[in-house]
């Protein structure tokens, strides 16, 4: 069974990246969730990045704020897809230089990144990476996203009454 780990730079996090737990949850995929900041504990950041994929992970999930260098470290070090979820914290400015530290990395070492504080779409694509090879991961996704499109058409059709 795939796993994803979900990683943050600072506890203070803990409330954005719970969106990509729940999500995950809802797609019964198993996630392994920690701290680890790039900046206060580098060894263990090391540590995670180069034997995630030796654990059974999948695909990683790094949020981070500020400077916001978990995603990009943790994908120069790991042959495992990275999706990087910028969050507006305390220390940013407006969410800008987290977007654009996890956005802009140099070929080579690729990190998709999510909309600020948008843990619940790393969630949903770190599923989708899942899907591409397990089936029934592949099945949940489509029934979510059939929901989502029943939604919408639930309430164009009340706006209508």
């Amino acid at each position: 069974m795939s796993k994803v780990a979900i990683i943050m730079g600072s506890i203070s996090d803990m409330p954005v990246m719970q969106e990509a737990i729940d999500i995950l949850k809802e797609f019964n995929i198993e996630t392994e969730v920690d701290i680890v900041s790039a900046h206060r504990t580098p060894e263990k950041l090391f540590d995670f990045s180069k034997n995630a994929h030796n654990r059974g992970i999948s695909v990683i999930i790094a949020g981070a704020g500020g400077a916001a260098h978990l995603p990009g470290m943790v994908a120069s070090m790991s042959p495992l897809p990275v999706i990087g979820v910028p969050v507006k914290s305390s220390n940013s400015i407006d969410g800008w230089d987290s977007v654009l530290s996890i956005l802009q990395m140099p070929g080579g070492v690729p990190v998709a990144t999510v909309a600020l504080n948008g843990a619940k779409n790393a969630g949903i694509l770190a599923a989708q990476i899942i899907g591409s090879a397990d089936k029934n991961v592949l099945n949940k996704i489509v029934t979510y996203k059939e929901g989502l499109r029943d939604a919408v058409l639930k309430a164009s059709e009340n706006l209508n009454k």
